[in-house]
């Protein structure tokens, strides 16, 4: 079944992969899309918060210019660089150096200012296997029962990247990673999220905890914090929350960074398999008290 979906200056054609979450774009060329359509997959990106594009025909140079039509492009990754010197902003996933991304994790939630999104491009890819999913964490929120949800909206997590990459901080010279909302990485300090985030855009609320990053629940006992933190991952990671894509070369993945998390499959053995990723800047996350004064 396909479907369109229009925006005031251009209209694309959608093929679906959920009832409201995930969609394949048809037809679309993304190394000449026009301004019009652009803004109409930035609108589908809101609504279906995750967007493929089959047979694309882009290379590092194509994929950092689209994405800067999208938004303002962060650097590679707080702590680890870009793919060569020609390209700060792609942070190369490759399995050869450890890049498998086999948890479930929003990108870099750990830093104040998350991503808005991710542009994710198939490199070099497994014969079979190494497939990704995503789940929708505003229809998790809205499908828990509303004790749940309540509870939920008061809460305040920690995010902290030192698990996954303290050690590249390490590694880089003089312990300086890259200049990320204005300041050269240093450290990476555990920071503070809601664990319900209001979608800037819409409205929604969504599940904004991840077992990538997320440490504990704040205020609450290390016991408490386990168990409100294994039920939303279990909720969140639902089939029915659950979209999948198996990737062919010149595929092109986007999502919402605010309303999404994913996980890669690692299920291809010594294979190589490598994705190409760009991210836009975000904003601070918010949560159902509003945005904070100070």
């Amino acid at each position: 079944m396909t479907v369109t979906t229009a925006h005031p200056a251009a209209t694309l054609t959608l093929d679906p992969l959920g009832p409201a979450f995930g969609a394949e774009v048809l037809g679309l060329d993304l190394a000449s899309v026009t301004d019009a359509e652009l803004a109409a997959v930035r609108a589908a990106l809101v609504d279906r918060k995750v967007l493929f594009f089959r047979d694309q025909r882009l290379d590092e140079d194509s994929q950092v210019a689209l994405g800067r039509r999208l938004g303002e492009l962060t650097p590679s990754h707080p702590v680890v660089a870009g793919v060569d010197e020609a390209h700060p902003e792609i942070y190369a996933i490759d399995s050869a150096d450890n890049g498998f991304a086999d948890v479930w994790h929003t990108d870099v939630t750990f830093m104040p200012r998350p991503p808005l999104g991710s542009i994710l491009r198939a490199v070099t890819l497994p014969e079979s296997g190494g497939d990704t999913s995503w789940a929708d964490g505003q229809l998790a929120y809205e499908s828990l029962s509303r004790p749940v949800r309540e509870m939920a909206d008061q809460l305040t997590a920690v995010h902290d990247g030192n698990r996954e990459f303290g050690y590249y901080l390490a590694q880089r010279r003089g312990g300086k990673g890259n200049v990320w909302d204005g300041r050269t990485v240093t450290a990476l300090d555990p920071v503070e999220h809601p664990v319900i985030r209001v979608h800037p855009e819409t409205g929604r609320k969504g599940i904004f905890v991840n077992p990538g990053f997320t440490s504990h629940i704040v205020g609450v006992s290390d016991a408490e914090s386990r168990a409100v933190l294994d039920l939303l991952y279990a909720h969140l990671t639902k089939p029915e929350h659950i979209i999948r894509h198996r990737w062919r070369l010149g595929d092109v993945a986007m999502w919402d960074n605010r309303s999404t998390s994913h996980y890669a499959n690692r299920d291809y053995g010594t294979t190589h398999r490598v994705m190409h990723r760009i991210t836009l800047r975000g904003d601070r996350p918010f949560g159902p008290e509003g945005p904070a004064t100070a």
